[in-house]
């Protein structure tokens, strides 16, 4: 019954976040934030959380990524992706060696100071894009190459991490063998995720898996309109399951792979008889769960991580403020400019861009969980300097967001 009391608890908050975000007219996604903080803090939900709220926090996570990935037209994705290079890339390298150098002067240890640049590095491409998605922003070009360039740049942290952190651990060295095996493990997931999405699913497939009989004849169509396509909503929410799993297999947050599952995934496979309302009805129950539901558990239990122990919270402001402010110019001046000269974009879209890449939430806190839980390299101070600054640096999302000129 605990569980349960948490969980009543934790809706209740939503709730009332729902209530403070039209008062203040103010993304929900900050108030998630700020109750889970308050909660935990208060004594009303436990430090260590119960793994039931836990457990359905990860399931909102992925039904996030997987209804934001739904909404995305696969098309535009692509298209993206030779426009976001350039973000990605500075947007990246700008956070990454300014976490270093100050972690690296206040800490003065470069494995300490590494953990710091790779935490944060990733983006939190879900909070930004429910930010985004409150405001009704989430399809905007700014968007797309915002979803394009986090999801590029949490990649590329996962294969860091993947690499490094043994390295600071002091159990592997850094070598090219390590270095090519992760970026093939990487190329292959890719790889089989757009063979699913061109030769498995459509209606009607071609070349070479057109001499086999089921794929011949059957497509993702048949399967959805199976029973009038009752069984819709359960087909498409166990292929984003499957690809979030097959996404963990390969050592990527499964997030990462319920985004792809969703992505792959179009509007005309859904179509019965010419009828879409199989597709209204299935995103609509996808919608409920992910953003009204399920997925703010995710929010709430991420607030809770930031618990207030002052002696330790008094001894790391100045690390935490100059973190802060020096992430906040480097984030939104690399990516904004990226977005500019490499991109093409305006300057308005150019500056939505930098405010939606400052967020740091999931993948930010796995990279913590290994470094300072698993493998004792932060210390306890240069854990709480982080978990502070991405505290901040995520209320600062919906605020700059919704400050936005665009």
């Amino acid at each position: 019954m605990e569980s349960l009391t948490h969980l009543a608890i934790v809706w209740a908050a939503v709730y009332a976040a729902f209530i403070l975000a039209r008062k203040t007219r103010l993304t929900p996604v900050l108030w998630y934030l700020a109750m889970g903080s308050m909660l935990v803090n208060a004594g009303f939900l436990p430090v260590e959380p119960d793994p039931f709220i836990r457990g359905l926090g990860e399931i909102g996570i992925v039904m996030i990524m997987f209804a934001l990935g739904f909404e995305e037209q696969t098309d535009n994705f692509i298209a993206s992706i030779r426009k976001s290079w350039g973000i990605a890339f500075f947007g990246a390298v700008a956070p990454f060696f300014t976490a270093y150098a100050v972690a690296n002067y206040f800490f003065q240890d470069s494995n300490i100071a590494l953990m710091c640049g790779l935490t944060m590095t990733a983006t939190a491409v879900s909070l930004t894009m429910v930010s985004l998605r409150e405001l009704d922003l989430h399809r905007t070009p700014a968007a797309t190459r915002i979803m394009t360039s986090a999801v590029l740049d949490d990649i590329a942290s996962l294969a860091l991490v993947a690499i490094l952190v043994p390295v600071a651990a002091g159990e592997a060295d850094l070598n090219a063998s390590s270095i090519l095996f992760t970026v093939l493990k990487a190329m292959a997931f890719f790889v089989l995720v757009i063979i699913a999405g061109a030769w498995l699913l459509p209606v009607r497939t071609s070349g070479v898996l057109s001499s086999i009989p089921i794929f011949g004849k059957l497509g993702i169509r048949h399967v959805l309109a199976f029973a009038k396509g009752e069984n819709a909503t359960l087909t498409v929410l166990l292929l984003a399951l499957l690809v979030g799993l097959m996404a963990h297999y390969f050592g990527f947050h499964p997030a990462v792979g319920a985004y792809m599952a969703g992505l792959v995934l179009k509007e005309e496979y859904f179509h019965i008889d010419g009828d879409s309302r199989t597709y209204r009805s299935t995103r609509d129950v996808i919608d409920s769960v992910a953003f009204y539901s399920i997925g703010p558990v995710f929010f709430i239990e991420l607030g809770t991580k930031l618990v207030f122990d002052w002696e330790i919270l008094v001894s790391v402001i100045p690390q935490t403020m100059v973190m802060t402010l020096g992430l906040f110019v480097a984030q939104i001046s690399s990516a904004a400019l990226a977005a500019r000269y490499t991109s093409g974009m305006d300057w308005a879209n150019s500056m939505m861009v930098g405010f939606g890449m400052l967020g740091r939430a999931e993948l930010a806190f796995v990279v913590m969980d290994i470094a300072y839980v698993q493998n004792s390299i932060l210390s306890t101070e240069a854990f709480y300097t982080l978990m502070i600054t991405a505290f901040w640096l995520n209320l600062l999302v919906p605020v700059t967001i919704s400050l936005s000129p665009v």
